[in-house]
């Protein structure tokens, strides 16, 4: 596996989720598509979904329902690709697409290893690796980042820390898609601070590329503990994505 193929999987997983072509990410100009969740989507994407932005650092594809292809377009022609992603500017969008019943919901960068710089880490508790009927007896909330209840037949590796028999922190990924499996981590918080986090993600992107997966990491921007765990760990940003959904769906979030 080489960062360079990692990066045309995710391309291609990226095209998947939205209905447009992988070379889209690579041009220089914006484009626009209609929105069409592919058959092999990753496997948490739920629709409705109004418009999905996607910049891989070189344009915004945007992929979006034909009633707001018009205003989509006026946003991406009005501001930088990057802009697209930032306040103020996204008031302008969130303010029009209101009015068509629709608000900005998701925002996140997500990461993938750089191959030349995955680190050997340790740290003073035990590590193993763990597997899918290991987590049994774990879908509890000190573990809902790592792992999760509603989709549990897709987790399907981790590696947990261990003091004695206690576990103190795991980090597990899940089977997103057919190529990539994503890693979450939590860690108790009498245990961190200690590169806990780090040694167990850095251990288990290893084991996800030695079966010949890519892994992958999300975070939000602001969650800086989450960012410096991806880059201690190996991790670089890859791109960055912005969901529009229906207001009644980010309404009932904020209730």
């Amino acid at each position: 596996m080489t960062n360079h193929k990692m990066l045309e999987i995710a391309m291609r997983q990226s095209a998947e989720d939205i209905g447009c072509c992988a070379d889209d990410f690579r041009l220089s100009e914006n484009i626009i598509v209609p929105f069409e969740l592919g058959k092999n989507a990753r496997k948490y994407l739920k629709e409705p979904i109004t418009c999905n932005f996607v910049s891989y650092g070189n344009n915004v594809v945007v992929a979006a329902i034909p009633e707001t292809i018009d205003v989509v377009s006026e946003y991406v022609g009005k501001f930088g690709f990057y802009d697209c992603f930032e306040t103020p500017n996204m008031h302008w969008l969130n303010e029009r697409l209101s009015n068509q019943g629709h608000k900005v919901c998701f925002m996140a960068e997500y990461y993938l290893p750089d191959i030349n710089r995955i680190p050997d880490l340790s740290c003073a508790y035990q590590m193993r690796l763990l597997k899918q009927e290991d987590f049994e007896e774990l879908y509890i909330p000190e573990w809902s980042n790592a792992l999760c209840k509603d989709r549990k037949q897709l987790d399907v590796l981790g590696v947990g820390a261990y003091e004695g028999d206690t576990l103190i922190g795991l980090a597990a990924c899940s089977a997103d898609c057919e190529e990539m499996w994503q890693i979450g981590v939590d860690i108790l918080p009498q245990y961190r601070w200690q590169g806990i986090a780090s040694a167990l993600t850095s251990t288990l992107a290893k084991e996800i590329l030695s079966r010949n997966k890519v892994p992958f990491y999300c975070t939000a921007w602001s969650n800086i503990r989450s960012v410096r765990n991806a880059v201690k760990s190996g991790f670089i940003p890859a791109w960055v994505e912005m969901t529009v959904k229906p207001a009644a769906i980010v309404d009932e979030m904020n209730r």
